[in-house]
């Protein structure tokens, strides 16, 4: 046995793909793109359904739907996972102007961050400090703090190619910006949107306040890029400019939700899973197309694509529709826990939480022995345009399965446009292309029936027999 394990092995090292390979990689892209369901499922769950905040009716009602629609698949298992999640509801819209110290006003964009309390039900009217980071803050202190509202106004890095580094260098100053700026004495935060392009729509996220008490925890929301600009410049010739905002949001008790699982039970390792998932929740101003909607109707795909083209799979592979990636990640922290109360061997897991673009590749955090694997198959995915494999992160809902055998994944679209709709009232329907949407969905369903063809690692083969 163990002589026909090493030949076995030294078979794969020659050549990790078949002309086989080629063909149902070619049957799943024209799948795909000649019959995909994919771009008919969002369409309903955007259009028909809407944005999906965690807690919300329509959050329930895309729970309902993503179940209803896996059932029809014929897979062999689909259940629900309860989680509770947080309930914050955004109330009237957002108003706010510019006031200079002539009295005159400007009115401008704004938009409650995620988790914010609501201002007086007057609004809050203060004169404005506009700071670029926390050490600058920190410099300024109480004494030209207090009493002021905090503008945060740095822009995301515009000679970053990758739009995620540029997004992840500022998007701590709207996820913690309250929590430093009421330190000092601040009365409220202004923050600039996370994004690259100049325009009028504010893009909210979620915020903490870590452990304030309630009667310590100050209003925030995001300005458009516009007209962070407009106040920036405004600042400069008058100092003595107020700034006006009302919102009249509201942070409810923790509600009962669901991640929505369905499974194709493997033909050969019944109880080494595979994950294929996006989140279900998005935030309120669109209808989250691209965050997540995208990644949902992809991760469905993918298991339907198995199953159109005659795929078998040896391993059980889980389509997880995840609650609350936006604004808590309960979803998948659940899913993860519960993985490991069952002592269930996760040995791959697959997110989609980009956009629905031209795919470019995947990034993964695994072992140098499965990365290099993942190379092997490069030449599979070349005739696709797929160019791009790289080590480093998965996806926020599929992180907390990370072992020290397991590979995660992230698919990795053309990410230049992505922040033009991120958070934002322009997250919708229309701005999703079709045959990009396709393209992914058939280049995540190719690399599982890679993974799941030949395991996680070179020495797959051998484990698996001995399972």
């Amino acid at each position: 046995m163990k002589k026909i394990l090493l030949l076995l092995l030294a078979l794969s090292s020659i050549t990790s793909y078949s002309q086989t390979d080629q063909e149902i990689l070619k049957k799943i892209y024209s799948q795909s793109l000649t019959n995909g369901k994919s771009y008919e499922w969002l369409d309903y769950l955007s259009n028909q359904i809407g944005g999906r905040l965690s807690g919300s009716l329509q959050a329930e009602l895309a729970v309902q739907w993503g179940k209803q629609e896996l059932e029809k698949l014929g897979l062999d298992k689909v259940w629900l996972q309860e989680v509770m999640v947080p309930k914050w509801v955004r109330g009237a819209k957002e108003y706010a102007f510019i006031e200079s110290s002539k009295k005159q006003t400007t009115n401008v964009n704004i938009c409650a961050l995620g988790g914010s309390v609501a201002t007086n039900p007057l609004g809050l009217k203060a004169k404005v400090i506009e700071i670029q980071n926390f050490e600058e803050l920190e410099k300024l202190g109480e004494a030209q703090i207090n009493g002021k509202i905090v503008f945060y106004n740095r822009p995301m890095q515009e000679d970053l190619i990758s739009t995620f580094n540029a997004y992840g260098g500022c998007v701590n100053q709207r996820y913690k910006g309250a929590v430093e700026a009421q330190k000092y004495g601040a009365v409220g935060v202004i923050v600039r949107s996370m994004t690259l392009r100049l325009d009028d729509l504010p893009h909210t996220g979620s915020m903490t306040y870590d452990n304030l008490p309630l009667q310590k925890r100050i209003p925030a929301a995001a300005i458009s890029t516009n007209d962070a600009e407009l106040l920036s410049a405004s600042l400069k010739l008058d100092k003595d400019l107020e700034f006006y905002f009302k919102q009249s949001c509201s942070q409810f008790k923790d509600v009962l939700s669901y991640n929505v699982i369905g499974e194709i039970t493997g033909s050969e390792f019944p109880k080494e899973y595979m994950v294929v998932g996006g989140h279900l929740d998005s935030w309120d101003l669109g209808d989250g197309s691209h965050d997540d909607g995208a990644g949902v109707v992809q991760s469905m795909e993918v298991l339907r694509l198995l199953k159109v083209s005659g795929i078998r799979p040896k391993r059980s592979i889980r389509v997880v529709l995840f609650m609350n990636e936006e604004n808590g990640l309960r979803g998948g922290n659940k899913y993860a826990e519960e993985a490991k109360r069952k002592g269930e061997n996760h040995v791959f897991a697959l997110e989609s939480d980009a956009g629905g673009f031209t795919p470019r590749g995947f990034s993964f955090d695994c072992s140098d022995a499965n990365f290099n694997q993942v190379l092997s198959w490069k030449p599979l995915f070349q005739p696709y345009l797929i160019h791009y494999f790289e080590k480093g992160g998965s996806g926020a809902d599929v992180g907390p399965l990370k072992t020290a055998s397991n590979v995660l994944a992230g698919l990795r679209p053309d990410s230049q446009r992505y922040f033009d709709h991120h958070h934002a009232a322009s997250d919708t329907f229309a701005a999703v292309n079709k045959r990009e949407l396709e393209l992914g969905a058939a280049t995540m369903a190719s690399l599982v029936y890679l993974f799941d063809t030949y395991g996680t690692n070179p020495l797959s083969k051998q484990s698996a027999v001995k399972n």
